[in-house]
């Protein structure tokens, strides 16, 4: 895929004027988002992403606009285990309703910053390193399996990461909220406020989820250009899918399990790819291994998409029938 300078360029504006849209028509003034505006919002985020797909299939064809939609489908599913996290911390740290916009922002603009060094990082692993391909398909297969634990795990508790605590500990902070302001002037010291302490925390609590999900996409795509634009474009509608599903994500009881065959799929298919270009000298004697299928970016969009939808179809046909349960026995 040959990417020219000004691809970056374009969607580096794009995303930032994208940031500016959100921070100017909806984050400066303060308030909190109806249902409908939220709804409007993710659904037009949503058309954006996939039309920035077209937009890979008229200059670099379809093959890259499949892996781009793969790619972008497989991190909005793992972001909304983001939301989980984002909607633990908001709650601890008690953000007001009406700046919790301002908070996922801020955090979302350091989640890219994060991502992107992860990419960059990764993408210079892959290029010089093809056994790499070894150990992301056995962590993800590792991660998926936890996922599955997760599943099982009802401590839901938020514990602030090092680098939140390092903040606390250095900065001094107010009591509380100043409204939206990130820095106080008080008797000629600078305060920092615990909304710049709950944008951190969001930051970076989502570098664990770059950890898992950067291995993923690149088990689907090899091209730093689309793995980035597929993680751009799934983190700039998370702040409206926050306020949109909220109260949903609850009912989503199967989540955790729809992700952790999405993982151990492409992890499975990483291990494969790296088989088949195997250059470990006790492997095959260092040879490639000859007659390894492989899916298909086709077969592994389809794969993605049906088990994103069966697991939302059967968590919410299950929650459902509980809360019908649940009302006859109280009746």
């Amino acid at each position: 895929m040959d990417v020219h300078i000004s691809a970056w360029i374009g969607l580096t504006v794009l995303v930032v004027a994208l940031l500016a849209i959100d921070f100017i028509g909806h984050v400066k003034a303060a308030h909190e988002p109806t249902l409908k505006e939220a709804a409007r919002w993710s659904a037009a985020y949503v058309a954006l992403a996939v039309a920035y797909g077209f937009g890979v299939w008229w200059l670099w064809g379809l093959n890259y606009a499949s892996e781009y939609w793969a790619g972008w489908v497989t991190e909005w599913s793992l972001s909304l285990d983001n939301l989980f996290v984002f909607i633990i911390i908001i709650g601890a740290f008690r953000v007001p309703r009406a700046y919790q916009q301002e908070v996922l922002l801020g955090g979302i603009i350091l989640a890219l910053v994060f991502r992107f060094a992860f990419i960059m990082i990764g993408a210079t692993l892959v290029n010089r390193f093809a056994w790499i391909f070894y150990i992301f398909g056995a962590f993800l297969i590792y991660t998926a399996i936890s996922q599955v634990r997760q599943s099982e795990d009802e401590d839901d508790s938020y514990q602030e990461n090092r680098l939140t605590r390092v903040v606390r500990r250095v900065f001094p902070m107010t009591d509380g909220f100043v409204g939206g302001r990130l820095l106080v002037r008080h008797r000629g010291k600078t305060f920092i406020t615990p909304m710049l302490v709950v944008m951190v925390a969001l930051g970076s609590a989502d570098i664990m989820f770059a950890v898992d999900s950067i291995p993923a996409i690149f088990g689907l795509t090899r091209e730093p250009f689309i793995v980035f634009s597929a993680t751009a474009f799934s983190l700039l509608g998370l702040r409206q899918l926050y306020f949109l599903i909220d109260g949903l994500l609850e009912k989503l009881i199967f989540l955790n399990y729809g992700l952790a065959l999405i993982l151990g799929f492409i992890g499975i298919k990483l291990i494969l790819h790296a088989i088949a270009e195997n250059n470990l000298p006790f492997i095959n004697g260092g040879r490639h291994v000859e007659g390894i299928w492989e899916p298909s970016i086709g077969v592994s969009l389809a794969y993605i998409l049906v088990v994103l939808m069966g697991t939302t179809v059967v968590s919410l046909a299950v929650s459902r029938r509980r809360e019908r349960l649940g009302g006859a026995d109280a009746a």
